[in-house]
Order: structure tokens, then C-alpha cells, then sequence
């Protein structure tokens, strides 16, 4: 389930859509967390074998360590890549705002945390950052762990501090590994347990 305080616009015409945020949101805000309405697709599923969708699944869903590919119900499959992202997916299982994002501005994530098959690399032509990597890669995860990681605590100091729509919605799971982090500072899960 993605923010609700965004939509989907046209980017520029070499990069097609994307998702823009509607309002001021926060840095710490939960962005995006894979919820019951997302479809699960495994590397057996017949559509998956379908060249027509394989294309559709490659282009709007995102992966696991498995194989296993989920495609989002809403706004969430048109989240493009920065590698200046100001969202990024965490370990505890949804992707927070790692600053503030303003209204209009457009919603990027890190998709070097997706990418776990050779098939998945490519090239990359960020259009908001001069920093880009030019090639998404399946070691990028390895490579910027420990920066990532550095950047979503930060960005976690902040999340009991805003407004948070997406909480009712987590499992209690995730509630409560959040819970035991900000009582003892302990349990964070590095985004290097995605690939795992």
C-alpha cells in the first residue's frame, strides 16, 4: 500500500510516468509497505512465461531473494529510480521517507535493493541527480548496504514524531519489531537481510 497523499503524473516523455507527492511529507513517514492487495507472482506462474506479460512484470513489479515477484494494487508500480532516492526500502519491511519530501515533487525510490537476478540489471539516467551509478547492478546491495542503512536510521529517529496514515494498516509484526527498536535500540534489520 502506498502513501495516499500522492498520484500518478507524466514525468517527461523519455521517462513516462511517475508518482508525485500531493502534499508535505515528512522525513520518517512510512511510504510504502507490501500489503494483502498486492499480487504475488512466482517464477512457475504461467504469466510469468507469457512474453506479453513477462514484459508488464519486468517493467512494474519488483522481486524477492526467491524469485518471487509482487506487483502492486495501487501508485506503488509507478515509483521510479533515483540513486539519489528520497525514499528507500527497509529491513523491517516498508520503505520510509529518508527526507522531506515537498508537495509536487516527485516520489523515487532505490531500486538497487530489487535487484537479486543478472536479468534485472540495467542501465540507469537519473534525471534528478548528478551522482547517478549509470548501472543498476545484483551487488549494488552489498556495495551501498552500509550507506543505506545509514540513512534509514536517520530517517527512523523521526518516524514516531509524524503523522503516520499507513501504521493501521502494518502487520503486528512489524509493529512490534518497531516497538522493541525505539525501547532498545536493538533488532534493526540491515537491508542486507533483503537479499537473503
Amino acid at each position: 500500500m502506498f502513501h495516499p497523499d500522492s498520484e500518478m503524473r507524466t514525468v517527461s516523455s523519455d521517462v513516462g510516468v511517475g508518482v508525485f507527492a500531493t502534499s508535505f511529507i515528512p522525513a520518517g513517514t512510512i511510504m510504502y509497505f507490501e500489503d494483502k492487495l498486492d499480487v504475488k507472482i512466482s517464477p512457475d506462474d504461467p504469466l510469468y512465461h507469457d512474453a506479453r506479460y513477462r514484459v508488464l512484470i519486468h517493467k512494474y513489479a519488483y522481486t524477492d531473494a526467491n524469485g518471487i515477484w509482487t506487483l502492486s494494487w495501487d501508485n506503488a508500480k509507478y515509483v521510479n529510480h533515483c540513486c539519489y532516492s528520497n525514499t528507500i526500502s527497509t529491513g523491517f519491511g516498508f520503505d520510509i521517507a529518508l527526507r522531506d519530501i515537498a508537495a509536487g515533487e516527485e516520489i523515487t525510490d532505490q531500486y538497487g535493493l530489487y535487484c537479486f537476478l543478472e536479468e534485472e540489471e540495467m542501465d540507469l539516467s537519473c534525471h534528478y541527480s548528478n551522482d547517478c551509478r549509470k548501472r543498476l547492478r545484483v551487488d549494488d546491495i552489498e556495495r551501498y548496504c552500509e550507506q543505506w542503512d545509514a540513512q534509514i536510521k536517520r530517517a527512523l529517529q523521526q518516524l514516531p514524531l509524524v503523522n503516520q496514515p499507513l501504521m493501521q494498516y502494518l502487520d503486528a509484526e512489524i509493529d512490534h519489531d518497531l516497538a522493541n527498536y525505539f525501547k532498545t535500540g536493538e533488532g534493526y534489520p540491515t537491508v542486507c537481510s533483503l537479499k537473503l
